[in-house]
């Protein structure tokens, strides 16, 4: 029988009739499995195929012999011989060459030629012959007829050329019986074409059902292969094992890389037991014995390379009567994994620039400490601590040398908190420390003091010299928190407090704190309530002209009566405003509310309005203040908006931005509080500010101090050298007010020409000045 060459040893097993399998290949230009399969069996049914036919040719010959000369019977015979072994040479030569990747693909049309050539060469005789023979030979030939077409069988591999064949057969047994000299009975001519009828319909329903069952074979040969390669491929270039046992736990098949990782050749572990060998591992032995599908069963296993780990799935195998017969299941050496997963979770518990535990660890850290804490009666403490004064360290000196302040102020940290303790940066500027031990209060407080202290100690980057300061937060566990996130939020509201109190101090957690925090949010909702019923007002400070004493303008200023606190003073709430996000809102009150008073007072009269440093950076603010103009039909130049100099604190050049459009619109820029906050002289040439107010400190503090006549006269300098007017805040007494007007303000503000007055007594001073003027 045909067998495949060694180059098709790779190719998918497929069931052909005879029962051996032959090679298909999976993938080739314009073959495909099933063609390849229909090859191959037409290759193997071949000799049958030829022998039936050159048989046949024979028996005619004999038949016939002395009835047709014997030169035209043997003639004919080895003809028909000639070519049926010829063509089944050509037939088994294309399942060799034909077949797989490098097959060069054969048309079914060459196919239904090779089978209609010989179809015409055997008939061509006993056609020819048919009605010069006589009755018994007719008989003879007609019955070989059907007989040769019963040999189609040979071609039920290809349905095509089974029909070819059969319809040949039936045209040469049909034509000579029916419309040729034929001088068989009826009786015996209904007999051949029945015989050869019952062929036709077998051959066919045979090529058909031969059709599926190459076609099934011909996927699950695809489909097996497939597996195979893929298993083939897992197991020499990847880093699994297939592994086996049976219903002993003795290993009846191991990969050759799970030896290798063992240390022992493959045959040497064959029947030993596999818990055993994998280090007697009690999980392992716990879920081969539950005889139930595991996966992802991660194991140490000591090997002469160092400890490795490894990872198991099994699936029980079951026999067809059920009884269980062991396990069968893949492993993965996961050390490299595990490394890497040990490495991610380093990350993602540390900061990287500090190399402290992060935020996310600080937590699970203060989380293991207050479980202790409430186990065992020992308190646990959680410091926050925000450094002072560190924004303008990167602002300044720039991040790099802001990098290093934190790296070292990382250090300091340790260093101080040493075994005590677990310090944390939580990003930022904002660190923490864990005290697992807060049993002594005492001891945590003169913890707290040493950090202050350490922290304000100067730092030496690359020359510089910088100095901070840092504010502590401290709250103990479980007596003011009995979760994570209370604890640490008793902590931010402490160190919310330090930082109130003046910086560079502690604070610890009380009850009265938790009260304050209670109130402000309190606060925050009424302040929302208040935004929606319109019980923010303002009031109207004069300004009046150094020169003359007449009223220039006024200094809008909000306030806030509240129906159950009562008054509520600006310096209380205005902070909360800006820290819940409600400055935008409140500012946009202010300015529609100024620009509506402003309409209604004459010309000269000019309104001014305090900008909060978190409404300055609003994208929105110019428009909002173009749209109440507008709506008032007011001039732009009858606005002032007064910024501080904390608006230069963040994102300077975006607050620069907004003023300058501001400006565009012909409002008037003022800088409050001029020289009491940072330095702001790098940006008076911005041109952006048309006044300079001085703080009322100074104006008071002058006749007692000349330092600060020598500070008002150089910011009267500098503000005539930018071309700037100059106000003088806080003057209360006539000597300040002849003070300030010698020293070259041009505007005075103060109790002295009147406290902070309703818009109805600021219209009446208007309307009095303007009837005065009209008098005049």
């Amino acid at each position: 029988m045909y067998e495949a060459p060694d180059r098709y040893k790779r190719m998918i097993a497929a069931r052909l009739p005879d029962g051996e399998s032959a090679g298909i290949a999976r993938d080739s230009g314009s073959a495909s499995p099933l063609k390849d399969v229909q090859l191959i069996a037409r290759g193997q049914l071949a000799p049958f195929f030829a022998f039936t036919n050159g048989a046949a040719a024979l028996l005619f010959a004999i038949a016939l012999w002395g009835s047709v000369p014997a030169s035209l019977l043997l003639g004919w015979a080895g003809f028909v011989v000639m070519a049926n072994f010829l063509a089944m040479r050509w037939s088994q030569s294309q399942a060799v060459t034909c077949v797989g990747r490098a097959g060069h693909s054969v048309p079914v049309w060459m196919m239904i030629g090779d089978v209609v050539v010989r179809a015409m060469l055997w008939l061509s005789l006993p056609v020819y012959l048919f009605p010069t023979l006589s009755t018994p030979n007719q008989i003879i030939a007609g019955t070989l007829i059907a007989g040769v077409g019963i040999a189609g069988l040979g071609l039920v591999v290809v349905f095509a050329c089974a029909v070819a064949w059969m319809s040949a057969f039936t045209a040469g047994l049909a034509v000579p019986l029916l419309f040729l000299k034929s001088t068989v009975e009826f009786q015996q001519l209904l007999s051949m074409l029945f015989v050869l009828g019952v062929a036709i319909v077998g051959i066919l329903t045979v090529a058909r059902w031969a059709a599926g069952q190459l076609q099934t074979n011909a996927d699950m040969g695809s489909q097996s292969e497939s597996a195979s390669l893929l298993l083939q491929e897992y197991e020499q270039r990847g880093v699994g094992w297939l592994w086996q046992v049976d219903a002993e736990n003795r290993v009846n098949y191991i990969s050759s890389r799970m030896g290798a990782l063992i240390g022992k050749p493959s045959t040497q572990i064959l029947g030993h037991s596999m818990p055993a060998l994998l280090g007697g591992h009690a999980d392992l032995g716990q879920v081969l014995l539950d005889k139930q599908t595991f996966t992802n069963l991660e194991m140490e296993l000591r090997t002469a390379r160092g400890n490795r780990w490894i990872s198991l799935s099994g699936d029980p195998i079951i026999d067809t009567a059920g009884r269980f017969e062991g396990f069968r299941g893949v492993g993965l050496d996961i050390t490299d994994v595990r490394h890497t997963q040990e490495r991610l979770t380093h990350l993602a518990n540390v900061d990287v620039l500090s190399g402290l535990p992060n935020r996310g660890r600080v937590r699970q850290l203060l989380g293991d400490a207050l479980r202790h804490a409430t186990a065992s009666n020992v308190p646990c403490a959680i410091m926050f601590l925000d450094l002072d004064g560190f924004k303008p360290v990167n602002d300044t000196f720039g991040h790099p040398k802001g990098d290093a302040v934190l790296q070292a102020v990382a250090k300091r940290l340790c260093d101080e908190v040493a075994a005590d303790g677990h310090v944390g940066r939580l990003g930022g500027d904002e660190f923490a420390i864990v005290v697992p031990d807060a049993q002594s209060r005492r001891k945590v407080e003169q913890l707290a003091d040493r950090i202050i202290i350490a922290i304000a100690e100067p730092y030496s980057i690359d020359g510089t010299e910088i100095r901070i300061g840092v504010s502590v937060g401290c709250a103990f566990g479980p007596i003011d928190g009995a979760t994570v996130d209370d604890l640490i939020l008793k902590a931010d509201l402490a160190l919310y407090q330090a930082k109130d109190a003046g910086r560079g101090v502690v604070r610890y957690f009380s009850s009265e704190l938790q009260s304050e925090q209670e109130d402000r949010v309190r606060l925050e909702a009424d302040m929302r309530l208040a935004l929606e019923n319109r019980q923010f007002y303002l009031a109207f400070q004069p300004l009046v002209s150094a020169r003359n004493q007449k009223l220039v303008g006024f200094e809008a200023l909000i306030r806030w009566n509240h129906p159950r606190r009562g008054f509520v003073p600006p310096n209380v709430f205005i902070p909360v405003a800006e820290e819940c996000g409600l400055m935008g809102p409140l500012g946009e009150f202010i300015i529609e509310e100024a620009c509506r008073a402003a309409a209604s007072w004459p010309e000269p009269i000019t309104v001014a309005v305090n900008v909060s440093p978190k409404q300055i950076i609003l994208p929105n603010l110019p428009n909002v203040v173009s749209q109440a103009l507008a709506r008032h039909k007011l001039p732009g130049n009858r606005i002032e908006l007064e910024v501080t100099e904390g608006v230069f604190l963040d994102s300077s050049s975006r607050s620069l931005d907004i003023l300058s459009r501001l400006r565009a619109l012909g409002v008037g820029i003022a800088l409050d509080d001029f020289g009491t906050g940072y330095s702001s002289i790098g940006y008076l040439n911005k041109a952006v500010f048309h006044k300079l107010k001085i703080d009322g400190s100074f104006v008071r503090d002058a006749g007692t101090r000349p330092g600060n006549v020598a500070i008002i006269k150089s910011i009267v300098q500098l503000a005539k050298d930018f071309r700037m007017s100059v106000t003088a805040e806080g003057v209360e007494t006539a000597e300040d007010f002849e003070r300030m007007r010698e020293l070259g303000c041009d505007t005075i503000q103060g109790y002295l020409f009147g406290k902070p007055l309703s818009y109805d007594r600021a219209n009446q001073l208007v309307l009095g000045l303007d009837a005065r003027r009209l008098a005049s």
